[in-house]
């Protein structure tokens, strides 16, 4: 028995010999030794891009730019916003929801994300199923503010005021479908109002309309309407999120002051392509973590009236689900479409 044993090891021995040959003169398809390098290659091994899918100077923008700077000095490696703007987040996106599932092209994302699938009859990717949520990194509130010309003071009066006089108060918004436009409608759905929606070509028109007295109320961006709240120019009546902000703590919510239940605030975070590996996933999330807890990262957002909200990948993947959910109805209920 041991005789036989011995003679299957050498056997064996030599059959290992003729495969190292084999191995050694194979010639392996095209790139096969730069993917092995790369898979056993520490992540990150290269630059990072993060697709904003918006232009360049909005509040998106400036709040990836602030992750990215942070992800950069954690990672020891460049990761560097790409800006690719146009429909309403669409371009952006499918750019991410094709790209190579490695961690090296990024999603950053806000509230058109979750609004998309409802008011576009057809989108080039799945929303859920394309992506790989990874954090949420912040919360940007929207800000009810009015022209000072307006005789209300909170949000109680300007109820009163718009059921004494409806479809007479009017409203800006960046067009149908914005995110300012479904804020006031849900304000008109559920303080049971009608206040009169005027589409401009984008928020910051719309911002420039209420300042000048052309329209007399706007939701805007507590990023953009902070600095006219300040200056006098526009008067704020509440804030949008579901709790008060800890960069404007004065300020009540509109829940509190005189609707309850409401909420429109943009969360904003980063997703992956699907089918990325869990490990780094991991890493991402522990870098966004990271880096929007980073002190001048902190003050930075509280001037701009930025809250940071970090969670878990699945945290942030059901958000996304049930913010589709909670927008899909109301876009349904006012049978707004977009081609």
């Amino acid at each position: 028995m041991f005789r036989s044993l011995g003679q299957y090891a050498v056997a064996a021995a030599i059959a290992c010999v003729a495969a190292g040959a084999v191995y050694a003169q194979t010639t392996w398809p095209p790139g096969f030794i730069r993917v092995a390098a790369q898979e056993l290659a520490p992540y990150p091994s290269k630059p990072v891009r993060v697709v904003v899918p918006f232009a360049p100077g909005g509040g998106t923008d400036v709040i990836a730019r602030h992750l990215a700077a942070g992800m950069s000095e954690s990672l020891k490696r460049q990761v560097v916003v790409d800006n690719r703007a146009g429909a309403n987040g669409i371009i952006g996106s499918e750019i991410v929801a094709r790209a190579s599932a490695d961690g090296y092209t990024l999603l950053f994302v806000s509230s058109p994300h979750s609004v998309n699938p409802s008011l576009y009859a057809k989108l080039p990717y799945d929303t859920l199923r394309d992506f790989a949520p990874v954090s949420m990194a912040a919360s940007s509130p929207y800000v009810l503010v009015i022209h000072p010309s307006l005789p209300v003071r909170n949000v109680k009066e300007l109820i009163a005021l718009a059921k004494s006089r409806p479809d007479q108060i009017n409203y800006g918004s960046g067009g149908s479908g914005s995110s300012a436009h479904l804020a006031a409608e849900l304000f008109n759905q559920m303080a049971g109002v009608k206040l009169r929606e005027i589409p401009f070509k984008g928020a910051g028109p719309a911002l420039i309309a209420v300042l000048s007295g052309e329209i007399a109320a706007v939701f805007g961006n507590a990023l953009t309407v902070k600095p006219h709240i300040q200056s006098g120019r526009l008067r704020a009546l509440g804030i949008a999120s579901a709790k008060r902000s800890e960069s404007a703590p004065e300020l009540p919510t509109i829940a509190e002051a005189g609707v309850p239940g409401f909420r429109a605030d943009a969360v904003l975070g980063l997703l992956a392509p699907a089918r990325i590996p869990r490990a780094i996933i991991e890493t991402l999330n522990a870098e966004v973590h990271k880096a929007m807890r980073q002190p001048d990262t902190v003050e930075a957002m509280r001037g701009m009236a930025v809250d940071i909200v970090l969670s878990t990948p699945e945290e942030f993947g059901r958000l996304i689900e049930s913010e589709m959910q909670r927008w899909g109805k109301l876009v349904r209920a006012l049978n707004l479409k977009s081609d």
